[in-house]
């Protein structure tokens, strides 16, 4: 049996290991624990409230609570509420690439601790944790789908269900990279669908969409579409990094 000095300083550990650990996830090796070097947090922008309860851009001062940036109160999306870890920049962007596209999938458990951080106040709320699908051929290609690595564990944690099969992408498209906004929801149209057998069980409830990063919110939207069409009682959305966006533009 744990005594009480074992259990304390085990988490001491955990602390420890999750800002220090033992290979730095920004110094390019593998790390047998989840953090970032001190110098790799200084790097990466984080977002701290307060933000738009829609888009979850951050606000320069709190203007209340519920409150939403001109974009989304111009353009209501599809999705209810977004909140995002940390801004698209030249540090998280180096950290989402290798895991989209370098097999570093280690960086899974950072990334989903990044999420509950983030999107607490979404997490408290959801029925459910249900990340965006990739087409079965490009699921083959990469070999993981990076939003299912961040969704199983933040979903284990938060004691959610986890709902992997509650949309599927049945139309595979082409990259949205360098795609304008529009181009990126013509990209997506119709992309995403419920499956007839999951209708009954998404029917009133609350989703958690869990993605890597939000740009225009066009995969977002079409996803949200898709859960809202299947009977869903509404969609929130939990990023790693969003781009910053000035006046309702994505930059």
């Amino acid at each position: 049996m744990r005594t009480g000095s074992s259990i304390l300083k085990a988490g001491a550990r955990a602390v420890q290991d999750l800002i220090f650990p033992h290979h730095d996830f920004d110094a390019g090796s593998r790390a047998s624990s989840p953090g970032l070097s001190a110098q790799g947090w200084a790097k990466v922008a984080f977002v701290e409230a307060p933000v738009c309860d829609g888009c979850g851009l951050p606000f320069e001062y709190d203007m209340g609570p519920g409150v939403r940036c001109a974009a989304c109160e111009a353009r209501p999306r599809a999705f209810s509420r977004a909140r995002a870890a940390c801004l698209y920049d030249d540090a998280s962007r180096d950290l989402i690439l290798q895991f989209k596209h370098a097999d570093r999938i280690d960086l899974a458990r950072l990334f989903s601790l990044w999420l509950e951080r983030a999107g607490a106040d979404l997490i408290a709320e959801a029925d459910a944790v249900v990340p965006v699908p990739m087409h079965p051929l490009r699921l083959i290609r990469r070999r993981y789908n990076q939003a299912a690595e961040m969704a199983r564990p933040l979903a284990r944690r938060s004691k959610i269900a986890y709902w992997p099969g509650a949309l599927e992408r049945n139309r595979a498209g082409e990259s949205q990279a360098g795609k304008s906004g529009s181009g990126r929801r013509r990209n997506v149209a119709g992309a995403f669908v419920c499956p007839e057998r999951w209708k009954a069980k998404v029917a009133g409830k609350r989703i958690l969409l869990v993605d890597d990063v939000l740009t225009t919110g066009a995969t977002a939207e079409a996803c949200a579409k898709a859960l809202l069409k299947a009977g869903a009682g509404a969609v929130d959305l939990a990023v790693v990094a969003r781009v910053r966006e000035t006046g309702g533009v994505s930059i």
